[in-house]
């Protein structure tokens, strides 16, 4: 089916659009941007130069996808901003593609960003994440899938949230945020295990206690983090779980966050 799409749109003959899309009245759209099937694209968006689009994703009012990095070092290089499927990106939210020749910034599926939500230059972004009310996330960061940011988190550059974490209202932190858990408070510190979206998400009750008692040796034990880790390694019955939370923790580069 044709996309619709209204004459009062500014779309270069470049761009790429999708079948059976919608463009309303007064949207932007830059030459080297593709568009997939069955996107809403609404009023006063703009989408610029390096974006590559899924399918079903729906743009509101005044968001601008494909921003030049606000990095000191970008110097007008070529790069991307990709977004996956099923997105839902509310009003006045900008997505910033990468800083330098090829990199990307990449948004994947079934997210939802509300108002005035902010991702940074070469920050990747897995699935089902919710983004709260005007949540700004740095450049460079990594972020896991099924993860929520509830309204006004910072997160600051380069740094790291497992998936399954929820990062708590007003929270800003510049350290990694491990799976599974929630986080939150000034200075920031682990508040205990996101029991919630475990479940959610099919993970048994089983394997939740051996989250907890992972994460008690993490945060509450006498020993060093990378000691927890080997008595994770030593005490706590194997899962993917328990292996995602090892691995994440050995690989940081900023630190993990703090106990209570």
């Amino acid at each position: 089916m044709a996309s619709e799409i209204s004459p009062r749109a500014e779309i270069s003959p470049r761009a790429k659009i999708g079948n059976n899309c919608k463009i309303f009245p007064f949207v932007y759209i830059e030459d080297d941007v593709e568009i997939g099937d069955n996107c809403i694209i609404f009023p006063f968006v703009s989408i610029l130069s390096g974006t590559r689009m899924g399918g079903h994703n729906k743009i509101h009012q005044g968001s601008v996808i494909g921003a030049l990095p606000q990095d000191f070092d970008f110097t007008g290089e070529k790069s991307e901003c990709i977004i996956g499927h099923n997105n839902i990106i509310r009003e006045n939210v900008v997505i910033n593609r990468a800083t330098h020749n090829g990199g990307k910034t990449i948004i994947g599926n079934d997210n939802f960003l509300m108002e005035g939500s902010h991702i940074s230059h070469d920050t990747h972004v897995g699935d089902q994440c919710v983004f709260g009310y005007g949540t700004k996330i740095a450049g460079d960061c990594e972020i896991g899938n099924g993860v929520i940011f509830s309204s006004s988190v910072i997160e600051n550059a380069g740094t790291r949230v497992g998936e399954g974490a929820m990062i708590q209202a007003g929270t800003a932190f510049s350290k990694d945020v491990p799976p599974y858990i929630i986080a939150g408070g000034s200075p920031v510190c682990y508040g205990g295990v996101n029991t919630t979206m475990c479940r959610a998400y099919g993970i048994d009750e089983k394997v939740l206690k051996h989250i907890a008692n992972a994460y008690r040796l993490v945060f509450h034990g006498q020993t060093s983090v990378f000691d927890a880790v080997n008595q994770i390694k030593d005490q706590v019955p194997d899962s993917v779980e328990i292996r995602n939370i090892t691995s994440f923790i050995e690989a940081t580069k900023k630190g993990i966050i703090s106990k209570l």
